[in-house]
């Protein structure tokens, strides 16, 4: 058996894949996400006097909080809201990870990450809408604290840290069918609170590239942006395969000598 089939059936390019379940579950994961995003940057925008988080240390412990809250609270709401349709993953770096362990066909991996880049994007331009042009500031687009970060380095492997330990617990809580089931919103929605709390006074914590992406391109902020696709890409496809192969994937069976 061939372990590496590119052909177009096996990776999702069937006769059903733009079918009305894939463009349910597409629309699911544009509409989490842009709402996910307005929340999210909304937060930001709102309890820091709407102002960019640059400086980040200008942020203090009850913005702090509030900012790491919402976050937490949303992705857990629009997860669980959204699961049974789409899986809930509003994320690139989850879909990602769900990718490359074979969770999830290639081609529905590409139609969810432009489904939620788009809504990230819609997301960041209604809360443009919303707030008056003297206060808008970057649209809470994420950029790295360079006073407490050694190097733009440093940034990636933060970043690569806390989307490991979100998609870490996805698959624990989620994929893996001996998880919590539905108590994985909850489990996720707490993974990116708390990675909050250390993240945002140093990267802004994004785990996330569509929460970075929509306020980027809305309010044209593309300060170290790089670093929001390379370390939640990477943290996420490291906590996929780390998990996927230590703790789902059956032992192999060994092959029968011939006689």
């Amino acid at each position: 058996m061939n372990r590496f089939d590119f052909s177009a059936e096996s990776l999702g390019f069937t006769e059903d894949f733009m079918g009305p379940a894939t463009w349910r579950a597409a629309i699911a994961e544009l509409v989490g996400t842009m709402l996910f995003v307005f929340v999210g940057a909304g937060a930001v925008v709102t309890v820091t006097g709407v102002l960019p988080l640059k400086p980040v240390t200008s942020v203090d412990g009850g913005q702090l909080v509030a900012i790491a809250l919402a976050h937490g609270l949303a992705i857990a709401v629009i997860v669980a809201a959204t699961a049974r349709i789409s899986g809930g993953h509003i994320n690139p770096a989850v879909t990602f990870a769900t990718a490359i362990t074979g969770r999830l066909k290639a081609a529905f991996g590409l139609f969810y990450i432009v489904s939620q880049l788009t809504g990230a994007v819609l997301g960041a331009f209604l809360l443009h809408l919303v707030i008056t042009s003297s206060k808008r500031g970057d649209l809470g687009a994420h950029a790295l604290n360079t006073d407490a970060l050694s190097s733009h380095f440093a940034g990636v492997i933060v970043e690569i840290i806390l989307t490991f330990v979100l998609v870490f617990t996805v698959f624990a809580t989620a994929i893996d069918r001996r998880g919590f089931g539905n108590l994985a919103p909850i489990a996720i929605g707490m993974a990116v609170l708390v990675d909050h709390f250390v993240g945002v006074p140093l990267t802004g914590a994004s785990m996330n590239p569509a929460r970075s992406f929509g306020p980027a391109l809305v309010a044209n902020a593309w300060s170290d942006h790089w670093v929001y696709w390379l370390g939640p890409l990477t943290g996420g496809g490291l906590a996929g395969l780390f998990y996927y192969h230590v703790y789902m994937k059956p032992p192999e069976e060994p092959e029968l000598e011939e006689r």
